[in-house]
């Protein structure tokens, strides 16, 4: 039997996959820092919901890829610390982000972390590596479902340019 025959989880990583897996979780850290302190800048409470929503993914990112890394005898990347609590109407109005910011932000960093998955898929020889991050890809999209449906209920949403009249067919 070869050394990719059998159990995924006995298979060695490939450097790619290592690298992978380490760039993802420290994504996924710097990812948690930045929605804490969204989630202190933000007033309405369906977006508060979304931002806890999407650390309680960051959080389960960091948790499966740090586990396969060190199971591998890999040292995760450092976390960042808590930060802060801090209330509202405690930020100056200048240095405060508005909801709609963060929604943008939101919209195109699941984006960004749906394309990440799907290369990391296309990338893996184990298994176990590919449907890890498909299972994330798919948590993402319904993540970034509901912040298109918050972004258009809120009118927070700016699309690009519209084309609200057909063009006429050619007639060859």
């Amino acid at each position: 039997m070869g050394v990719l025959n059998g159990n995924p989880k006995d298979e060695p990583l490939h450097y790619g996959e290592i690298f992978n897996l380490w760039q993802f979780s420290a994504t996924a850290k710097m990812s948690l820092s930045t929605l804490q302190a969204f989630h202190y800048h933000a007033g309405d409470q369906d977006l508060k919901k979304i931002i806890d929503d999407l650390m309680d993914q960051s959080q389960q990112e960091i948790k499966d890829c740090d586990k396969l890394l060190k199971t591998h005898g890999f040292t995760p990347p450092p976390a960042l610390p808590d930060r802060p609590s801090v209330k509202l109407e405690e930020i100056p109005a200048g240095a405060r982000f508005s909801d709609p910011e963060i929604a943008a932000s939101l919209a195109g960093a699941v984006s960004l972390s749906l394309v990440v998955c799907s290369q990391i898929m296309g990338t893996s020889i184990r298994e176990d590596i590919g449907a890890m991050f498909m299972k994330n890809h798919a948590q993402m999209a319904a993540l970034g479902m509901a912040v298109l449906k918050l972004n258009k209920k809120k009118g927070w949403l700016v699309p690009p340019p519209l084309q609200l009249k057909k063009p006429e067919p050619a007639l060859v």
